[in-house]
């Protein structure tokens, strides 16, 4: 059987449907798990969906990611700009990475143009919305 891809998402991400909807949308993190799975069934793919806002948490994730998953897509939220990490973390796990933003980070304040994730991002979407994580999960499909 095909390990399953982890889908792990970082701070704030369990906010989604009523922090600036101006932004992030309405839709919620429930919302975006639940379409995420159904996609990922029609794909025959299992997945493992989390969020934390701790970064030791996505990190022991990300560890457990190494051995257990066959590819992570990340949204790891502000740890983006922050984590050398999760940056970390994401290199020794030696899987493929898609790093997923639901904004246009570039469209955004400066500080947020920098992504340690992106250096270990195989491909990274930004911008459109939930549907980011089906364009992953799409492009895991036809790698």
């Amino acid at each position: 059987m095909t390990k399953p891809i982890f889908v792990l998402n970082g701070p704030n991400l369990n906010m989604l449907g009523r922090r600036k909807p101006e932004i992030y949308g309405t839709t919620t993190l429930a919302d975006i798990e639940a379409t995420v799975r159904e996609h990922a069934g029609a794909l025959g793919r299992g997945i493992e969906f989390m969020q934390s806002n701790h970064e030791g948490v996505l990190i022991d994730e990300i560890q457990r990611a190494r051995d257990e998953a066959s590819a992570i897509i990340i949204n790891p939220a502000a740890f983006t700009h922050t984590s050398i990490a999760i940056h970390d973390a994401l290199e020794a796990a030696e899987l493929p990475v898609i790093e997923v933003h639901l904004s246009n980070v570039h469209r955004r304040e400066e500080f947020r143009h920098r992504s340690y994730v992106s250096l270990q991002a195989e491909t990274v979407i930004a911008g459109a919305g939930a549907y980011g994580y089906i364009m992953a999960l799409d492009y895991l499909a036809q790698r």
